[in-house]
């Protein structure tokens, strides 16, 4: 006994030395005042910080979303141009090594990093949103179904893994093949140099920090909400704001306890958990579902996406009185953005000796086909009840957003073994994405350690659970919005600057 009371106190003595060399570091310093002075305001000033939020969610929106849309569309131009490029076959590290995960594994890390919580939200929500308003065709008519399919493909396809490319191959070959860091700084090397070694790279690596994790937060007030409206239809739980919090916390200390774990342990075999029961939840609504009208809405949907999506993909909704752009498009492109540094980190860490072709085909096109399948069987299904069958999913979807996968559930065979499944799903896909986030944090204000202190990864995790407490406090989904648009602004600078860095790697490694 008394042994293991020694190894305690040794376990929390080590705690706070890497605690303290933790804040004597510059960019943790930086980004854990900037994130504590923000969640210390939303949380005292709640009514004055939800004003500030949607005054800056408009001000961004009027002013830069051209700039958002066209900056995207660029990024998904160049991805293109890296599969085609002449140097599809240098690898994240030597040429001559293995990749450190199997490739299932190394797919099931990086979609729940980069997907997971947000797809579940939306899978249902999002088409039937569009259908009763959609951005330009008559509500409720055939049209209207057209496009909410062929939206809905477009926020979740090519245009957010093109900038996880971006930013996670930029990473990964500079890290591996060059020694440099595991953090943002590092893609403006090629740019300028040893000059990231100071204040430029210190900055850039605390705000990608912050945004991060107001990125995460927004995700994880998100499932809050959904796991929250699911247990409300299995239980007694009221879907009250009082409970959401409580949600955050719980799966907050049980996400902080899976990143302490690492890669190799929790968030592996967690992120393969999830692929293997959202497989199972999609198969299940497919075989049950209105399986030929999912594979219809498949065909037309994806035919119309590839044909409208040069237009769509520059098209600024300038004219209209409506603001489904700022709150469709302009709210997925800077959220997008503002997850960029963590899952292009995140997957830069599992990617060691991956091919640059490999990386973008895989990063790119699987999930975007994923995605593309989630959204034709789920927002089928939802628009098929409505358009076809007994309806009653639209009016209480459109008053709360978060109950709709719950809700699409109870229209299928064996609802309560589904919505309990469904709601393991949501609580999973919770947890990966926390503490992939809180990891990824941990890496960027510890040098880029690929391995970094547990007594961090405890602090970040602890920190994106009270952001998302203050965001849903200071405003809900309309706070959760503002605060990824806002992120997302200053971040796309640095997708700009990292498209211009591999360039010149790339250039330099043929070269040489």
């Amino acid at each position: 006994m008394l042994t293991r009371f020694m190894k305690r106190v040794h376990s929390i003595k080590t705690l706070l030395i890497e605690w303290r060399d933790g804040i004597s570091r510059p960019v943790f310093f930086l980004a854990a005042t900037f994130n504590i002075v923000l969640i210390m305001f939303a949380g005292l000033w709640t009514e004055p910080a939800r004003r500030i939020f949607q005054s800056t969610l408009t001000f961004i929106t009027k002013t830069f979303g051209w700039y958002y849309i066209l900056t995207t569309a660029g990024f998904v131009i160049f991805v293109m141009w890296l599969v085609v490029s002449p140097y599809g076959q240098i690898k994240c590290g030597k040429q001559d090594e293995e990749p450190e995960y199997s490739r299932g594994a190394w797919l099931a890390m990086l979609f729940a990093a980069g997907m997971g919580m947000g797809l579940v939200f939306w899978g249902v929500a999002e088409p039937l949103n569009h259908f009763h308003a959609p951005p330009s065709a008559t509500p409720m008519t055939d049209e209207a179904a057209r496009e909410a399919i062929y939206f809905s493909y477009f926020h979740w396809g090519l245009h957010p893994w093109a900038m996880y490319v971006i930013f996670g191959l930029g990473i990964a070959l500079l890290h591996f093949r060059h020694g440099l860091p595991l953090a943002p700084r590092s893609l403006l090397y090629p740019v300028f140099g040893k000059r990231i070694e100071g204040w430029l790279g210190h900055g850039t690596d605390a705000f990608c920090t912050v945004g991060t994790l107001l990125g995460v937060a927004t995700s994880l007030g998100l499932g809050a909400m959904q796991i929250n409206a699911t247990l409300s239809r299995l239980t007694d739980i009221s879907f009250v704001t009082s409970n959401q919090l409580w949600i955050i916390v719980f799966i907050t200390i049980v996400a902080t306890t899976s990143t302490v774990s690492g890669v190799s342990r929790g968030i592996k075999y967690l992120s393969i958990a999830n692929v293997a029961i959202m497989c199972l939840v999609l198969g299940f609504v497919f075989l049950t579902g209105p399986t030929f009208y999912q594979m219809k809405t498949l065909v037309l949907g994806l035919s119309d996406y590839v044909l409208n999506l040069a237009h769509i993909s520059v098209w600024v909704d300038w004219e209209a009185p409506s603001d489904w752009q700022t709150n469709w498009t302009l709210f997925y492109w800077g959220w997008w953005i503002s997850w960029s540094p963590f899952v292009g980190i995140f997957i830069a860490r599992i990617s060691r000796g991956r091919t640059i072709r490999e990386f973008v085909f895989f990063v790119l096109l699987i999930p975007t086909a994923v995605n593309i399948i989630w959204f034709s069987v789920f927002g089928g299904t939802a628009l098929h009840i409505e358009r076809f069958g007994e309806g009653g999913l639209l009016e209480p979807i459109l008053k709360n957003v978060a109950i709709s996968l719950p809700l699409l559930l109870e229209h299928l065979p064996w609802t309560a073994l589904l919505q309990w499944i469904a709601l393991i799903l949501m609580v999973m896909f919770f947890i990966t994405s926390s503490d992939s986030g809180s990891f990824v944090a941990d890496m960027v204000t510890s040098g880029g350690n690929p391995n970094p202190p547990v007594a961090n990864r405890v602090f970040w995790g602890l920190s994106e659970g009270t952001a998302a407490v203050v965001l849903l406090l200071a405003g809900g989904l309309k706070s959760l919005q503002a605060v990824s648009i806002s992120a997302g602004l200053p971040q796309s600078v640095l997708l700009i600057f990292a498209c211009v860095g591999l360039v010149k790697i790339l250039r330099q490694e043929t070269l040489n």
